[in-house]
């Protein structure tokens, strides 16, 4: 966990990353849900819309609001396949492994707990 939290800090310290909080219908959809529910949420979206080889609409996949994953993929560059490989070092160009997806929804749920948390 101290290497995602590690992680989260230096991509927080982007400008464009920094601003993503969560507030609003995202914070109370996120206190009213369990983390369990939530990383599922997460699994699903990463799987339809970050696993595979070519995403569909790669860049632009990922709405800014409307779900706390959504918010916290912005915030942790899990948002597209430019944004994984340029943050976290995941290739571009073939499919996510599984373990893989499970460090991308690692980060998420980990960034919702520590917003949740303050």
């Amino acid at each position: 966990m101290d290497d995602i939290d590690d992680r989260i800090d230096v991509i927080a310290r982007h400008p464009f990353r920094a601003k993503f909080h969560l507030r609003g219908r995202e914070r109370a959809t996120a206190e009213l849900r369990d983390m369990r529910t939530l990383r599922l949420h997460a699994r699903e979206l990463i799987f339809k819309r970050l696993a595979p080889a070519a995403p569909y609409k790669d860049g632009k996949q990922t709405p800014y609001r409307g779900h706390p994953v959504f918010v916290a993929q912005h915030a942790t560059a899990t948002c597209c396949r430019t944004c994984l490989q340029r943050w976290h070092d995941v290739p571009k160009g073939r499919e996510l492994t599984r373990e893989e997806q499970t460090y991308v929804v690692d980060v998420i749920c980990r960034w919702i707990e520590r917003e949740l948390a303050a």
